[in-house]
């Protein structure tokens, strides 16, 4: 989908084991290096005699990153993007990608580096391969609701449990899968729902499991809960595929508001919360209205393929104009 005759993309890659992504991404760039024993500031020096123009960052500060060579300024123009929705707080790092959706205008202030938003959407999506069909609810094969969130287990609190807590202790029967591997913490999740007079037979576990596994065990969950301050990214994109609607409260900044963005993108706003109040009104509603919930769930796929989050063309042209705006900036100052 990009643009081939005006721009030219240089990968450098950190991946020490190459899988099958891997080896679909390496032909689309034109020049392809490894950085695998490559020290910072041979990295840099290496961007400098490579010419970059627009340097762009893919980590920020997650494992492996090279926030070091990006300090180093190898090249004029350097943006983050993808990695998370925040900042870098460097500041070397001029710009960083955003949408009018995660990065309101008041926004501006809360970062490092100068907010580029992209007109329609920070997120493309690519539908995966070899995933199970949407199902049908598993309220109907249980008689029972479920809620889920397959979000890393980092990113759960005891505030977001607390309020997960009112949803099942206000749906008589409801259940709770969490993905969590094996370990106390398990056990300390199921005391902290019993506190709040829920039992801990409702609350149910998955681990790491093989990539198919992952999106069959939506086929589980009813409802989706959008874990809180930090809100799920490609986690939601994947419920959503499988059919799940997903609840998210609106946060500040823009790793509070990864759901407000999917969700408006997808064309999902009336499962937006405002408040934790409004949170819980529109998950315990959502038990109440199983019929709607199904024709969701149905059309959800069809949903997302006309959604701007599919759209990669549409997405690859607008990052394209975002780096020419970028550089244009630089040239004109």
């Amino acid at each position: 989908n990009r643009d081939r005759e005006h721009f030219e993309v240089i990968c450098y890659s950190g991946v020490p084991s190459p899988d099958r992504l891997t080896e679909r991404m390496r032909p689309l760039a034109d020049q392809w290096r490894s950085t695998i024993g490559v020290s910072d500031d041979a990295l840099a020096q290496q961007i400098r005699a490579d010419s970059i123009d627009v340097l762009v960052d893919l980590t920020l500060h997650s494992a492996d990153n090279r926030m070091l060579a990006f300090a180093r300024k190898p090249a004029p123009v350097q943006i983050s993007y993808l990695g998370y929705p925040g900042t870098t707080g460097l500041a070397a790092m001029d710009w960083r990608l955003t949408d009018p959706y995660l990065d309101p205008p008041q926004n501006d202030a809360l970062y490092v580096e100068k907010s580029l938003r992209l007109p329609r959407t920070y997120w493309c999506y690519l539908a995966p391969d070899g995933v199970p069909d949407v199902g049908p609810l598993r309220a109907w094969r249980s008689g029972l609701v479920t809620y889920g969130c397959l979000n890393n287990f980092s990113k759960l609190n005891d505030r977001v449990l607390a309020c997960w807590a009112r949803i099942l202790a206000s749906v008589a029967g409801s259940r709770l899968l969490l993905h969590a591997g094996e370990g106390s913490h398990r056990t300390r999740v199921q005391e902290m729902f019993a506190a709040h007079g829920v039992s801990v037979e409702r609350i149910e576990f998955v681990g790491k499991v093989p990539y198919g596994e992952y999106f069959a065990a939506y086929g589980r969950i009813d409802v989706g809960l959008d874990p809180f301050p930090y809100t799920g990214g490609t986690t939601t994109c994947d419920a959503l595929w499988m059919g799940v609607p997903v609840v998210t409260l609106a946060g500040e900044s823009a790793v509070q508001r990864g759901g407000v963005s999917l969700l408006t993108s997808a064309n999902l706003h009336e499962w937006i919360a405002s408040d934790e109040n409004r949170y819980v009104d529109l998950a315990t509603k959502a038990a109440g209205d199983l019929k709607a919930i199904e024709k969701l769930r149905g059309s959800m796929r069809d949903r997302l393929r006309a959604s701007v989050l599919t759209d990669a063309a549409t997405f690859a042209a607008d990052v394209e104009e975002a780096y020419r705006f970028a550089w244009k900036q630089w040239c004109v100052p």
